[in-house]
């Protein structure tokens, strides 16, 4: 089966159109007719190779939309012509440790969707049966790209934490991840802080769930909500003055990681005087993303997109990391 894709040849090139050879479905593994695909800024990353895991040439996009179109011979509870969405991870071997618990997308030994192989930014799309991810009939399907890696990326500390709705948390950064930890947020009932370098962003983070918004420039703000917050999930991938963040935790408290950020540095002492912690995640299993899907059709919960065109995905890349996307951005097939 041959697909059509945008791929860079090279690091730093355009993305132009390609043709591809999907080659044999193997039994446990779906093709996709793609509708929708989400920009992430992970692939911006793997454009540039920044993490030393680009393979050229390289078709980006890991928040898919679409129709199942073939179906491999032990793959059972899909059907032709379902739709599903697919997102970072396209393949685990469900006989690991971690697999076996439950935690699938820490497989050592899985595959993921733009990683030695290419993604969403075309026609179609191959990926295991198990990552294929069924839409509820009334979640809006042309936004709903963007839960499948950003959206699952800040649901997962909500779940993996234990939050209560009578928790505070802090979501620092309000982007293409932060907008959606505060859709949660608010679902799930919590006090909701948002911080962010653009004191523009208050109203609509207020509009989107938070109920207090402080500038994450202003060390002051900061200071009148120490030792407040249950958790506070860092979506950003800059640095920050970790310490104090790290005293906004309440005691018991975590920061969670799930931005890109190149390294921490902070005292340890209060980590220790208050039991506090610091961790990060990586997207979700396939049990926790059934559980975001049914939590956004219960709450009526979709990303704020804007949409392009596939075949201009490079304006669309150039739009997002130029900073002016709001807040993610997806591409429609029009191959």
């Amino acid at each position: 089966m041959i697909a059509n894709a945008f791929a860079a040849n090279k690091r730093g090139e355009k993305l132009e159109p390609i043709k591809y050879e999907l080659g044999p479905l193997k039994p446990d593994e779906i093709d996709i007719e793609v509708e929708f695909c989400g920009i992430c800024r992970s692939d911006l990353h793997m454009l540039k190779n920044d993490w030393g895991l680009t393979k050229y040439p390289f078709v980006p996009g890991h928040e898919i939309v679409g129709r199942v179109s073939s179906i491999g011979s032990m793959v059972t509870h899909l059907k032709i012509g379902q739709r599903v969405g697919v997102g970072w991870r396209s393949r685990s071997c469900q006989t690991c440790m971690q697999c076996l618990s439950g935690h699938h997308n820490r497989c050592l030994n899985g595959e993921d969707v733009i990683v030695g192989r290419h993604g969403g930014f075309g026609d179609k799309v191959r990926c295991q049966a198990l990552w294929a991810f069924p839409l509820p009939d009334n979640l809006e399907f042309r936004s709903a790209g963007p839960l499948f890696c950003g959206g699952i990326t800040v649901f997962s500390p909500i779940v993996q934490n234990n939050i209560n709705s009578t928790d505070h948390v802090a979501v620092v950064g309000i982007g293409g991840l932060g907008h959606m930890a505060l859709l949660f947020l608010r679902a799930w009932g919590c006090e909701v802080t948002a911080l962010s370098s653009n004191s523009k962003k208050e109203k609509e983070a207020k509009k989107l769930g938070a109920h207090h918004f402080l500038n994450s420039n202003s060390l002051d703000d900061l200071k009148s909500f120490s030792n407040k917050f249950n958790l506070v999930i860092v979506t950003t991938n800059v640095q920050l003055n970790w310490d104090a963040y790290i005293n906004s935790l309440a005691p018991g408290g975590k920061l969670h990681i799930v931005g890109a950020v190149d390294q921490v540095k902070a005292a340890v002492f209060p980590f220790i005087s208050q039991e506090r912690s610091m961790g990060g995640s990586p997207t979700g299993g396939p049990a926790t993303i059934t559980r975001m899907l049914d939590f956004c059709k219960r709450h009526k919960i979709k990303p704020i997109i804007e949409e392009f065109p596939l075949s201009k995905v490079n304006e669309a890349l150039n739009h997002l990391e130029s900073g002016k996307a709001r807040y993610r951005i997806v591409l429609r097939n029009d191959f």
